[in-house]
């Protein structure tokens, strides 16, 4: 793995003795209380003919890669007590308990249990420009196809991979806290369900957002290693007209920041700086500041996507060299399952005071009609739905019983995904802390005055201030909102595609207060009703590749198109390749496509397939044929010289089915 050569030797016994639970020395550095290692590893999917995740479009189908999507890993260990908590942000639309199974699977025979359900938190940062394909739950496949295993296993193998890399990276450091604010990079796309909430609770945001930006600084030996910077905007710069894959604006502060600001290179056998972007409670939060879909700043969705994500990283790198709040404290978590479709709620936490209770996951009617804001949804479905689509479609067709519809009222109730196992009812709630931060780890997309009241649960359950609890959305499985009982009874699109009923909010204070009370007095916790597999999870309609052919008299890699013989700064390269299915590798951790620069007689890697100034698509020619277009938008402060782009690909035989790598190359071309 990246990284796992830099650990110093003396580093090697403490981190031994954290692994068989002995603490260390109290004479070690007391002004590094924690070891700290951090990783990063590829998750990217299959790049083309692959359903997308995010906006449930049937048509929105991956053609190829602008950036790739990636995990990033932090460990910190606890010197003094050996207590360990691994937290990943991954550049995905969400995290499926299918994802969390299939990584506890892998580290398991690794690590035994040193990473568990309760002290590893996954995190997604919302974007929707992925494959998908990657849930148990036929709710989250039906656009897909059903389920992907090639995108579940890449995804897996990434994070995996990341965290492996960060346990390796363990050494003793330091952490702090820094907060600031960033007020143009979000805006509320569900302003008139927000105002139906109570005043007190609408002045903690003026403007109807959550302007918080919170850092988590990592420095070990004098030198800065890492951060996490969590802000809640949704990860949708980019529409449902987008077919290439990227991490969208959270991806871009990340790259930014790594590759732009401290000179990463995700080829390169090294960890160096890793900075996440992960989002909280910004279940009504839009980038389209137009509040239309790829509208605002500008009228270009992929300039857009740049201009977010800059504007996140440069607030969270102004806060990281600002005032700093040294870490100081334990580490810990707890965690347990909830089912959430019958809780008792009591009524301290109901809006009327009396007790009340949730349902089974239903689907509202509003729910269908999406976001018009950031992207409609799915059509109705009762229109178009033949064969083969049918088999997807059938289980869902199920009448909701008058019991669950007075449940959920005012909700039009549309699909019963909960009764029917579409969408999970058993969900694993978790609170995880670090010094004074706590983050709560919330399977679902909260509105900002949902956090508001489930951070005000954990905080009191914890015994610590406001500022010090985090909702950590998007984290360990899915099941789509939660907003406020008064946002419920409005049913936009976020109360529609509130699962459990008008007490969902209410049953979640709750439930996390109570986490937060054992994690503060230590008692222990009922671990929770153990979810059991859900069903149609095999369904899968999404055709594979059978075989890979080419033009006559033409060989895999050749060049149909040359770049021109001269470019200048701010113009695009172009090559086109006879190339193979991507699905034959993903090329996980490797790439597609290469710039290359010719140095002292020697073609080095320039850029690659990672990076944003390069595209890689791929087109189906008839049948069998394919083409791959490079194109490489060269950025102004490109070096003068001399350049040429490569293309590696697979193809997969039609009479043995042997998949067989190639690399094209182009002409060489000056840059002035």
């Amino acid at each position: 793995m990246r990284g796992s050569r830099r650990s110093l030797v003396p580093t090697a016994l403490v981190a031994a003795l954290v692994v068989v639970g002995l603490p260390a020395a109290h004479s070690q550095a007391q002004d590094q209380p924690y070891l700290i290692g951090r990783g990063i590893s590829d998750v990217t999917g299959p790049a083309a003919e692959n359903g997308m995740m995010g906006y449930s479009s049937f048509d929105q189908k991956t053609t190829g890669i602008h950036q790739r999507q990636r995990s990033r890993a932090y460990v910190v260990v606890d010197r003094a007590t050996g207590e360990r908590v691994a937290y990943v942000n991954a550049d995905l639309a969400m995290i499926f308990r299918a994802v969390q199974e299939a990584v506890l699977d892998r580290l398991r025979p690794r690590y035994g249990d040193l990473y568990t359900r309760e002290n590893l938190l996954l995190s997604a940062t919302h974007t929707h420009a992925g494959p998908g394909g990657y849930s148990h739950n036929l709710a989250y496949n039906l656009s897909v196809l059903g389920l992907q295993p090639q995108a579940l296993n890449a995804i897996a193998d990434g994070i995996t991979e990341s965290i492996v890399e960060a346990h390796e990276d363990l050494a003793p450091g330091e952490l702090s806290l820094g907060r600031g604010q960033l007020t143009n990079a979000s805006v509320n796309r569900s302003r008139t369900a927000f105002e139906r909430n109570p005043a007190a609770d609408k002045a903690h945001f003026p403007n109807a957002i959550d302007p918080a930006v919170t850092v988590l600084k990592f420095r070990r030996g004098g030198e800065d290693v890492g951060a996490i910077s969590w802000f809640a905007t949704h990860n949708t710069s980019l529409t449902n007209e987008n077919t290439l894959i990227s991490p969208d604006n959270k991806g871009y502060a990340s790259y930014q920041w790594e590759h732009d600001d401290e000179g990463v290179r995700y080829l390169d056998d090294r960890p160096g700086f890793v900075a996440a972007f992960p989002n909280t409670n910004a279940g009504d939060l839009s980038p389209n500041l137009n509040l239309r879909p790829g509208s605002g700043p500008t009228e270009d969705e992929v300039e857009n996507t740049r201009i977010i994500g800059e504007r996140q990283n440069r607030k969270a790198q102004e806060v990281f060299a600002g005032p700093q709040r040294a870490v100081t404290g334990g580490v810990d978590s707890r965690m347990r399952f909830v089912d959430m479709s019958r809780v008792a709620v009591d009524g301290r936490h109901t809006t009327d005071g009396r007790p009340g209770t949730t349902c089974s996951g239903v689907v509202g009617a509003s729910t269908m009609a999406g976001s018009v804001e950031d992207g409609p949804a799915l059509p109705g479905f009762s229109e178009g739905m033949q064969s083969p689509l049918k088999a997807l479609f059938e289980p869902l067709d199920v009448e909701v019983p008058q019991w669950l519809r007075d449940c959920q009222y005012p909700k039009a109730s549309l699909v019963p995904t909960g009764l029917v196992g579409a969408t999970p009812d058993v969900l694993p709630l978790q609170v995880v802390r670090i010094g004074p931060l706590h983050l709560v780890a919330v399977p679902a997309e909260v509105t900002v005055v949902a956090g508001l009241r489930i951070r005000r649960a954990v905080a009191e359950g914890a015994g610590v201030p406001l500022e010090d609890v985090l909702v950590q959305g998007y984290a360990n499985d899915y099941s789509q909102y939660v907003t406020t009982p008064e946002e419920y009874d409005l049913q936009q699109y976020e109360g529609g595609s509130t699962l459990f009923g008008r007490n969902t909010l209410p049953a979640y204070q709750q439930e996390f207060g109570e986490l937060a009370e054992s994690l503060r007095t230590g008692a222990p916790l009922d671990p929770g009703p153990t979810p059991g597999e859900p069903p149609f999870t095999g369904i899968n309609l999404q055709t594979g590749v059978v075989f890979d052919d080419k033009p006559l008299g033409r060989s895999f890699g050749d060049v149909l198109t040359e770049p021109a013989a001269e470019h200048t700064r701010g113009q695009t390269a172009t090559a086109v390749f006879v190339t193979g299915h991507p699905k034959n590798n993903l090329r996980r951790n490797g790439t597609f496509l290469e710039v290359q620069r010719l140095v002292d007689g020697r073609w080095t890697r320039h850029a690659d397939d990672g990076d944003w100034s390069t595209r890689y698509r791929w087109q189906r020619e008839g049948v069998a044929n394919s083409t791959a277009t490079v194109t490489w938008a060269i950025p102004a402060d490109t070096p003068a010289g001399t350049y040429r782009i490569v293309h590696h690909g697979d193809w997969k035989s039609g009479w043995t089915g042997a998949i067989t790598p190639f690399t094209g190359v182009s002409r060489a071309f000056t840059v002035r």
